[in-house]
C-alpha cells in the first residue's frame, strides 16, 4: 500500500513539473498536499486532493489579485 501511494505521489510531482504555467494555478500543488494529508487522515486521499485543489486555486487567485493591486498602487504613487 505504501509503495503504491509513494509511486502515485511521485507521478503527481512529475506531472506538476511538466505543467509549467497551468491555467489552474495552485491546483496541482494543493492537490498533492491535500492528497498526502488526506491519506494520513484516515485514507481519504482523493477527498484531500479535491479539497487541496480548491484551496490552492483560491489562494493563488488571492495572491494574484494582491500582486495586481500592489502594482497598481506603486504605479499611482506620487514621485518624491
Amino acid at each position: 500500500m505504501k509503495k503504491s501511494f509513494c509511486s502515485l505521489v511521485l507521478l503527481a510531482l512529475a506531472l506538476a513539473g511538466f505543467a509549467g504555467s497551468a491555467s489552474a494555478a495552485g491546483c496541482l500543488k494543493g492537490a498533492v498536499v491535500g492528497g498526502v494529508a488526506g491519506h494520513y487522515a484516515g485514507h481519504h486521499a482523493v477527498v484531500g486532493a479535491v479539497g487541496g485543489c480548491i484551496v490552492g486555486r483560491h489562494l493563488a487567485k488571492n495572491k494574484k489579485l494582491a500582486e495586481e493591486q500592489a502594482a497598481a498602487r506603486a504605479q499611482n504613487a506620487p514621485i518624491q
